[in-house]
């Protein structure tokens, strides 16, 4: 018998219909890595219906920081063979599938001859000894545990913790499935310490795993925000969900509108009361928002906007990642008004994006979009826990009662350098304005006068010149002194990552930036690829939206290459280096250079 591989990278899916409980199994067994000290990164691939319909969950664990899947699955868990047809291709040609022979023996036509089959009739074996097929999933963890080299005990707990909040009727029959587990991977040669793999404990400190929808919605609460108004649509929902949850206990609403229109509306409403506010949706839901959107621009109200890009246009892949709304955020609405739009990669950025929204909302009095995909809004990695310690919600330009008696009038849109105006919040005595969408004089009152429509247009947008460079900075990675380069945002992050690590080990120096600040377009990003002889822009969109947002703003497109999908899947890693490799100018600046080893 071979001596078991220990696994310092384990790619996993457990898949299925809607319902057979694929994400219960992979809570599990991210409980059981999370305890061994592995970095974890988890995602899902699951159709937009309550149940039924093939429904994938996934997992990566690794002694190193990971932000995107491995290549292939090194484990695949079926519950049928729908799954098989659909994910066998998938598999490393020295996996190993676990498949549920409940309805017969497995079909191997998409998997490679080297595959290693383990065939359990596990619907069967829990109807037969449980009552209810469910129980399945943790007979299936059984089996996994001893796959893993992992004792009982150690399994059980993690397990137990897993379904902690089942009552007991419920939980005591998945333990039992567990254990019928074990014992037909016992009967099969599996037993302890005999299968193909085992698990080190890796030393690194306590970790957070969580997703980029729930990292943000509590980074809104810590900058101080109160606020929250959306209309549950995927992939946002858990944002309403978060906070419904945390913001009541903390003196803060978090509603359920009837609708996206009423949602950026009683989030305008609670904003111009001095309420730190946001909103949120998806890519239709969000194109809802717009009017209102305008009319915060327009009348200068501080309010944060999130934008959960799904797979478009009108409905699209609800479940899906695409990164097609980057037009519709930068430019969308009538008119012309200051908007800043962030762009987070990953559950760290987003709490740091949403502080950073928040505060400049206030310091702005505008509005501040932040840019998700599907792919970064719900996935979810193990984090360092965040610094609340560090974060601080600035006030922005108020007026109190004593500032207010000092002036000889309060004009609420005042004329100033810097663009931002003096705010006293309504029922401040002596404060007393008037909001409106129409254009207006520095007291608020309609005009249409060529010289007031001048001063206020032109003092609106000096708000955006004069931050300068005072926006959030990119995330750079790779040999920064490179002469080829690869550009991305949110879902690129974590595959950009890895595959410049990869190609750096083949001796391929390439040097990677992810802007954290979409619009405007810092100074920052057009330097890094004025320095470089080539950069590819990797998105998902058909058009190359980011290319040409990043043209529009002075980066010589010849310079620019683009790599793009738009199939609903996110790049892999050696698919993302295949990729750049196939631009025929980076190719050929790699091999003009001399820098491949």
């Amino acid at each position: 018998m071979s001596k078991p591989k220990t696994i310092i990278d384990l790619t996993a899916m457990v898949a299925g219909q809607g319902g057979d409980g694929s994400l219960t199994v992979i809570s599990i067994l991210t409980e059981l890595l999370a305890r061994r000290g592995y970095h974890l990164f988890t995602s899902r691939n699951v159709a937009s219906r309550i149940k039924g319909g093939l429904a994938a969950a996934t997992m990566r664990g690794s002694v190193a920081r990971r932000g995107c899947l491995g290549d292939s699955f090194d484990l695949l868990v079926a519950f049928d063979q729908e799954a098989i047809d659909l994910n066998g291709h998938l598999v490393a040609d020295d996996g190993v599938v676990i498949y549920d022979a409940s309805d017969g023996p497995l079909d191997r036509t998409s998997l490679a001859e080297a595959v290693k089959v383990i065939e359990v009739p596990f619907g069967r074996y829990a109807v037969r000894d449980l009552r209810r097929d469910l129980f399945k999933n943790s007979l299936s963890f059984g089996v996994i545990s001893r796959l893993l080299g992992i004792a009982q005990d150690e399994a059980q707990d993690c397990l137990t913790h897993a379904l902690r909040r089942l009552p007991p009727r419920l939980l005591e029959p998945n333990v039992r499935a567990f254990r019928f587990g074990l014992d037909f991977a016992d009967e099969v040669g599996l037993g302890l310490g005999q299968g193909p793999w085992c698990v080190d404990r890796v030393a690194r400190e306590e970790q957070l795993l969580i997703n980029g929808n729930d990292a943000l919605a509590f980074g809104f609460m810590a900058a101080g925000g109160r606020f929250y108004a959306g209309y549950p649509i995927t992939p946002a929902t858990e944002i309403l969900e978060f906070l419904q949850k945390h913001l009541p206990a903390r003196g803060g609403i978090a509603l359920q509108a009837e609708d996206e229109l009423a949602a950026v509306n009683m989030a305008i409403g609670a904003a111009m009361t001095g309420t730190r506010a946001m909103t949120g949706s998806s890519s239709p839901g969000y194109s809802l928002m717009q009017e209102g959107i305008v009319h915060a621009g327009s009348a200068e109200i501080p309010l944060v906007i999130v934008d959960s890009q799904r797979s478009g246009p009108s409905t699209g892949m609800p479940t899906k990642p695409e990164q097609s709304d980057l037009d519709m955020m930068v430019f969308g609405g009538n008119g012309e008004f200051p908007r800043i739009v962030l762009a987070p990669g990953g559950p760290k950025d987003c709490f740091d994006l949403a502080v950073t929204a928040t505060n400049l909302a206030q310091r702005l009095q505008c509005p501040v979009i932040i840019a998700l995909d599907q792919a970064v809004a719900q996935d979810a990695r193990t984090i360092p826990y965040f610094d609340l310690e560090a974060v601080e919600a600035e006030p922005g330009v108020r007026l109190d009662a004593a500032g207010l008696s000092k002036m000889a009038a309060y004009g609420r849109y005042q004329i100033t350098d810097s663009g931002v105006s003096p705010w006293a919040v309504p029922g401040t005595p002596g404060g007393m304005n008037l909001i409106t969408g129409n254009e207006r004089n520095e007291w608020g009152l309609v005009s249409t006068k060529p010289d007031v429509r001048q001063a206020m247009a032109e003092k609106r947008m000096r708000k955006i010149a004069a931050l300068g460079d005072d926006l959030p900075l990119g995330q750079r990675f790779g040999d920064d002194g490179a002469e080829v380069g690869i550009l991305g945002i949110g879902m690129q992050t974590g595959v950009m990552d890895e595959a410049v690590a990869r190609l750096q080990v083949s001796g391929i120096a390439v040097a990677g930036l992810q802007p954290r600040t979409l619009w405007p377009v810092p100074q920052e990003t057009l330097a890094f690829i004025a320095k470089r002889r080539r950069v590819v822009v990797v998105e998902h969109n058909v058009e190359g939206q980011l290319r040409r947002l990043l043209m529009g703003a002075g980066a010589n497109g010849d310079r620019l290459g683009s790599v793009r999908k738009y199939n609903g899947t996110p790049f892999g890693p050696s698919e993302l280096v295949a990729a750049l490799l196939s631009d025929p100018a980076f190719a050929d600046n790699v091999a003009e250079m001399g820098i491949v080893a």
